[in-house]
């Protein structure tokens, strides 16, 4: 379920889903005084009945990959990616990027810095 700034995020097994997890992925945007707007992610939650906590951020230009910050974080925590992604709603990811990139103010075209990308 999505409201902005959370979503939340529910799986119990059954036949279709062969892992339980519940987890809240909370985001804003803080002002870093060197690096400027940056997405502060926080997820927390349980995966198969073990609970984990953990936060990051992302940079402004590299908000657009916060798909791939939340999956190493559930990852690092157990969750098993070949089960289908953490948000299989894809409505629920729409939303989420659409809010991201209102309160960052990006726009389709806007430069990224490849010093921010991992591994450069």
């Amino acid at each position: 379920m999505f409201t902005p700034g959370h979503v939340h995020r529910e799986q119990k097994v059954d036949k279709l889903n062969r892992q339980a997890f519940t987890c809240d992925v909370y985001y804003e945007v803080r002002e870093d005084p060197q690096e400027g707007p940056m997405l502060h992610l926080r997820m927390e939650g349980e995966i198969d009945g073990r609970s984990f906590a953990e936060e990051c951020e992302l940079h402004r230009d590299m908000a657009f990959d916060f798909m791939n910050a939340l999956t190493q974080i559930a990852v690092r925590n157990g969750f098993q990616p070949r089960f289908g992604p953490v948000l299989r709603e894809h409505g629920e990811y729409d939303a989420m990027f659409q809010d991201i990139r209102e309160k960052l103010g990006i726009h389709p075209g806007d430069p990224i810095n490849l010093d921010h990308l991992p591994g450069v």
